[in-house]
């Protein structure tokens, strides 16, 4: 086997799995399960076990420190699902003797019980058979103690635990997305595409709606970075300005404003660069020239990475910047109606 196999095949196989994740998750089960099994010890009947813990927590740790983003491994199914299902065991186990039937029906019910509830939880199936095997003799109580008082241990454990491993447990999804309006780009989706999506596939996937929907959200904004991020100012900016000079009246801007229907202008100084600009919240102060007025204008060089500007767009509220030489003199300009056409083009 070669080195590149070897490094492979000891690859997680969760997406966003790390080996520091990984090792994490063995450190905090090791804690976990050792804390549950010392607690529980003590309210075992016969005083001489000093292991009194079932084993569906070994699996239940690995969904709550291995994968604590789970639907099924938060709070509730992880104490639901194996609480319900151990108390199905029971109840079978009391009515049918022990038979591959009522081993099925065990199984089979916890799961129907379980997906009801909302706390579907792997694990689950293994407690309705230890249940089931507890037998006739168990006590109605048995999916309480030991069971219950060992997953509520453990789901304790893990929010401490995750508490120090940078991980938020329970998990919180992320916000609601705002519903599209009709000024939302077409390309835009909401968590309403995403469930309808899984409805339309049909399958069923460990992770909830928002959770995915975040991931979507964030693969489209670096996907968006990556087909741009080669496109410079020059090859997007609008070569012809329009300009007013600094000497000019306000009267003179605005009717240029309004004549060639732009948001804003550059000023220049007599040496043609610009040294500010002008739009019509400057232009409601009064003044003798649009140099007592003006504003700093957004600048950048042709040779500058076209997608940072869309930073100044959202952030700085900035509607056009000014595409300069190295003597601070305008070659063009780049709006955000320009980078709305061109995020057009490139979805056509």
């Amino acid at each position: 086997m070669s080195d590149f196999a070897r490094i492979k095949l000891f690859r997680p196989i969760l997406a966003g799995a790390t080996l520091r994740d990984r090792l994490l998750a063995s450190l905090g089960a090791l804690i976990g399960i050792g804390l549950t099994a010392f607690l529980t010890a003590f309210a075992a009947e016969d005083t001489r076990q000093l292991l009194w813990i079932v084993p569906p927590m070994g699996a239940s740790a690995v969904l709550l420190f291995a994968v604590p983003a789970s639907p099924m491994a938060q709070p509730w199914p992880a104490i639901g699902g194996n609480v319900i299902s151990a108390f199905i065991g029971v109840v079978i186990a009391h009515f049918m003797p022990l038979s591959a039937l009522s081993a099925a029906l065990a199984v089979g019910g916890a799961i129907a019980a379980m997906s009801l509830l909302r706390c579907l939880h792997p694990p689950g199936g293994a407690a309705a058979l230890v249940g089931l095997f507890a037998g006739a003799s168990s006590s109605y109580l048995f999916p309480l103690l030991p069971v219950g008082t060992n997953a509520v241990i453990l789901v304790g454990s893990a929010w401490i635990y995750h508490r120090f491993s940078g991980h938020a447990y329970p998990h919180v999804p992320a916000a609601p997305a705002a519903p599209p309006s009709p000024d939302t780009p077409p390309w835009t989706f909401s968590r309403s595409d995403v469930t309808e999506a899984l409805d339309e596939l049909g399958e069923t996937f460990d992770i909830s709606p928002a959770d995915l929907e975040t991931i979507l959200q964030t693969i489209k904004q670096r996907a968006l970075a990556r087909s741009y991020r080669q496109l410079a100012c020059r090859d997007l900016m609008t070569p012809h300005v329009i300009s007013v000079a600094a000497s000019a009246s306000p009267e003179e801007a605005r009717a240029r404003l309004v004549e060639k229907d732009v948001r804003r202008l550059p000023v220049l100084d007599d040496d043609g660069r610009v040294v500010g600009a002008v739009g019509l919240r400057e232009l409601v102060r009064p003044a003798a020239t649009v140099r007592e007025i003006m504003s700093p204008a957004s600048t950048a060089a042709p040779t500058h990475p076209a997608i940072d500007l869309l930073a100044r767009y959202a952030e700085d509220r900035v509607h056009a910047v000014f595409i300069v030489d190295q003597d601070s003199r305008p070659v063009g300009v780049i709006t955000e109606a320009d980078w709305l056409s061109v995020l057009t083009r490139g979805l056509k």
